[in-house]
Order: structure tokens, then C-alpha cells, then sequence
């Protein structure tokens, strides 16, 4: 019996999948023509047909790996959560957890950055596929931070000085990729708990100065 054709878009998608489990389990240096060709389960000539060398089957991975690291994601019962502070803790938390629950992505965020310093290109798509991740947190942000930052504190001789939306957003993202970065450097002494625990006192901070900005 003749097995069903494979298009060569299915293989194409294929060898990309098994070059990114490679590079995700040893690295960018360790990604190879033949080791794809072994992990896809087809001959090295296929891969050549696709890519004809390493740096174009590395630079076809870049998407997937910014779509890990980089975009957020918010579960249903976080978007159900309707107090402001509230669903920023559990936004955190969740973001925390995935990308730390497998460092393995984060870790080729790196490798790529590394490759962006000498690549313009690279550097680029993924300075502004952080600006979209930093966007994603300006909605909260802003309904943190609306407006009663404005108000003066009892006694003080300036307006209370706040946080931009902008300044907040970029907090939340270094909190979540340097917990993710801690998970790579040493997963055995990092504890996520204990990063999620300071970060969420600092969010407590935060929504006890509205309060008495808003009071004042």
C-alpha cells in the first residue's frame, strides 16, 4: 500500500518542529542539519532542500521562540478576575509558572539575543516583539494607576510623584523574564515561590499608595 504523499509545507513545518526540540533541549550551537534530519525522521538531503544552511533554519526559528517567551498569555480565570491589582497578581503568577516551568525557551530567547547583537535584524523583531509583550500589561497598568495617583498626599507640599502605565508595564515583564532567567541559571536554587511572593508585595505596595493618594 503506497503511504499518503506528504506536501512539502507538512515537511517543511515538520523539520521546523524537530529544529526547534533540538535547539530547545541543547542549544542553538548544538543545531545541526543532520540532527534535524534525525529528529524529523527524514534524510539530510530533505532538510538541505529546505534549508540550505544552519543560519536560515535558525532565523526560521525565531517566531517560535518569541511566540513562547514573548506573547502573553492570560488563562480564562485570570481574564475573569475583575479587580484590577487582583488580576495582575494572578497574571504574574501565571507567567511566572509557564516560563519557568520549562526554562528551555527562555534559554533560546538568550542564544537568540546573543546572536542579535552582531544581527540588526534579529535584535530588532525581538525588541519589538517585547514592546508587544510590555503592551499587553498597559490595560492593567492604566487601571491601576487611573488618575487617584494624581491626588496629593495629606501634608505634602508637591502632587504625589506615581509610576507611568509604561514604567509598570516594563516592571511586570522584568519580574516575569527574570524569574525565567533565574530558572535558567539555577534551577536547583531558584525557588519560584519565593520570586512571586517579593513581587507580589511590591504589587501590594503599590495598591496601598493609590489608596492613600486617592484618600489623601
Amino acid at each position: 500500500m503506497v503511504g499518503k504523499k506528504v506536501s512539502e509545507e507538512t515537511r517543511r513545518e515538520d523539520i521546523v518542529r524537530a529544529a526547534y526540540d533540538v535547539a530547545a533541549r541543547q542549544g542553538l550551537e548544538a543545531l545541526t542539519l543532520r540532527a534535524v534530519a534525525a529528529r524529523a525522521d527524514v534524510s539530510h538531503g530533505t532538510v538541505v532542500f529546505h534549508f540550505k544552511r544552519k543560519r536560515e533554519l535558525v532565523a526560521s526559528l525565531l517566531d517560535r521562540v518569541l511566540y513562547a517567551t514573548a506573547v502573553l498569555r492570560v488563562p480564562d480565570e485570570v481574564a475573569q478576575i475583575t479587580r484590577p491589582s487582583e488580576r495582575l497578581h494572578a497574571l504574574l503568577r501565571a507567567e511566572m509558572d509557564r516560563l519557568s516551568a520549562d526554562p528551555r525557551h527562555f534559554r533560546l530567547l538568550l542564544d537568540y539575543w546573543t546572536i542579535g547583537v552582531r544581527n540588526a535584524m534579529i535584535r530588532q523583531k525581538i525588541r519589538v516583539a517585547l514592546e508587544q509583550y510590555r503592551s499587553g500589561f498597559k490595560e492593567l497598568a492604566e487601571a491601576i494607576l487611573s488618575g487617584e495617583f494624581r491626588s496629593t498626599r495629606r501634608g505634602a507640599s508637591q502632587p504625589q510623584e506615581v509610576p507611568t502605565v509604561a514604567g509598570v508595564a516594563a516592571v511586570a515583564v522584568s519580574l516575569i523574564h527574570g524569574c525565567a532567567l533565574q530558572a535558567v541559571i539555577d534551577p536547583k536554587g531558584f525557588h519560584v515561590e519565593q520570586h512571586f511572593d517579593a513581587a507580589g508585595k511590591m504589587l501590594d505596595r503599590l495598591a496601598n499608595d493609590r489608596l492613600i493618594a486617592a484618600t489623601a
